[in-house]
């Protein structure tokens, strides 16, 4: 298989993303994910704190703040430079891929039919 296909699965891509500009919570996080998606990614809080648990362990992310609000513990996350560092250049993956299947249906549609008189 391609090295040049996307390495990261979707929610992880819009965790890290909704971490690009400002340390989140988990519901936070949860909202911001689903708004950069348009509204498919709608991570459930077993599955978020799954994948930061994960991404913790991986070095993308790290805890940057804990504080109790209403009896339970928050935390909050920012992305580590080499969460940064692989978000980009996942994004950069994805957009080499859309432009390979945005530039050949231009071109296709270009073309005339072929075989139609």
């Amino acid at each position: 298989m391609s090295d040049r296909l996307p390495r990261m699965r979707e929610p992880t891509y819009f965790i890290l993303a909704a971490l690009q500009d400002e340390p989140r919570h988990g519901y936070a996080i949860i909202k911001q994910a689903e708004t950069l998606s348009q509204g498919r990614i709608r991570l459930a809080t077993g599955t978020l704190y799954t994948a930061l648990d994960r991404l913790v362990g991986e070095g993308h992310v790290h805890v940057v703040q804990e504080e109790v609000v209403n009896g339970r513990a928050r935390r909050y996350y920012a992305l580590t430079p080499d969460g940064r560092a692989a978000l980009q250049a996942e994004a950069r993956l994805l957009a080499e891929a859309a432009q390979a299947v945005i530039g050949r249906a231009a071109r296709m549609a270009a073309r005339p039919a072929a075989g139609l008189a």
